[in-house]
């Protein structure tokens, strides 16, 4: 197949495009804001490609693609392509029975951080995520144990110093007394840590690596950044999880060019109803109309409950509309369910206006 022919024919909007094998296989998904631009990519400057391209290039035979009107649709699209045929060379979003959480037992007699792969309701734990990557939350927690020195690995319920605990690691859990409950003040901090709501021990860690790096202790102060990234990872993922469980009544208005807009009406990690407007055809007035009307008819019947809980298959879909919502090319407002009474139904024109004028 002459790629550069079919290449050089594809649009410069956005879209997802599908990687197909000699059988006729789909083995990639991918997206992009400009699809010709990325998939040209694929097929020129090949010393330039990391090891995975050049073995995908290898195997492509064809592809396929589908036009979106932004690329918010073609990352929601990309998301849902991807679980559902789970192509070979695509990691990402393809296995999310794999992703994990952080369980804080807070049941005295067995305190603890742990990575767990579901949530156990029968039991007094506290839990964060569902989280993506492994290594990350591994990381994390390695490094909030380390600088916390609650490494502790004693196996024996007999108060006894564990080896860690003669290596500086741990600050005596092991040994019961205050110590013990000096864990318990500090299980209570990274609670509050990964919540959002206390970052004291973030920022302690920062000063640790700064000081270690002025000291010329390079390799102990880029451990120590590794350590910051990975936790303010986990942190920024729980703000994912906690704005999406709030589950507001969410309106975009997209502008696509000079004389076109779109409207998406978002809930929890769901794209209720997306349509596009010709601003050519329509006054302002009408428009606002429209708008509203779909505004209304969404949410006011929408079933979905005033409280979600983001899992495992919900976490990828949730990511991909926070990250968009907070990108600087979204204009979105959050109506109140008071706003869906013709009472106040001017709030709703008014914040249509705004956004219709951006």
């Amino acid at each position: 197949m002459d790629f550069k022919k079919k290449v050089k024919n594809l649009p410069s909007t956005p879209g997802v495009y599908l990687m197909k094998n000699f059988s006729g296989d789909i083995i990639y998904v991918g997206k992009s804001k400009s699809l010709k631009n990325r998939v040209s990519s694929y097929f020129q400057n090949s010393r330039n490609h990391p090891p995975k391209v050049e073995r995908l290039v290898k195997t492509i035979k064809d592809f396929d693609y589908i036009l979106t009107d932004t690329e918010f649709e073609a990352f929601i699209l990309e998301c849902k392509l991807i679980k559902d045929i789970k192509p070979i060379y695509n990691k990402q979003m393809k296995t999310p029975s794999s992703y994990i959480y952080i369980g804080i037992n807070t049941d005295e007699e067995n305190t603890g951080i742990k990575i767990e792969n579901n949530i156990n309701e029968k039991n007094s734990s506290i839990y964060f995520g569902p989280y993506t990557n492994r290594n990350t939350v591994e990381r994390a927690i390695k490094g909030i144990k380390e600088f916390c020195k609650i490494d502790c690995n004693s196996t024996s319920k007999k108060k006894a110093p564990c080896l860690n605990y003669s290596l500086g690691l741990c600050i005596g859990m092991c040994l019961g007394g205050t110590a013990a409950k000096e864990y318990d003040k500090i299980i209570d901090r990274i609670v509050e840590l990964l919540n959002g709501t206390d970052m004291s021990i973030l920022e302690e860690m920062k000063q640790k690596m700064q000081k270690t790096s002025e000291n010329f202790d390079f390799e102990v102060a880029a451990k120590y950044r590794d350590y910051v990234i990975a936790i303010k990872t986990l942190i920024s993922k729980e703000k994912v999880i906690e704005f999406t469980e709030d589950n507001k009544n969410i309106a975009v208005i997209e502008h696509l060019n000079n004389s076109n807009v779109k409207l998406f009406l978002i809930k929890g990690n769901k794209v209720l109803f997306n349509e596009k407007y010709k601003l050519d055809n329509l006054s302002m007035e009408q428009t606002q109309i429209q708008l509203k009307s779909n505004i209304l008819n969404c949410f006011k019947d929408n079933e979905l409950s005033l409280t979600i809980e983001i899992k495992k298959e919900d976490i990828d879909e949730a990511q991909i509309i926070y990250s968009y919502l907070k990108s600087n090319n979204c204009n979105y407002i959050i109506i109140p369910d008071e706003w869906l009474d013709s009472r106040n139904y001017d709030h709703i024109d008014q914040a249509l206006l705004n956004l219709l004028s951006f």
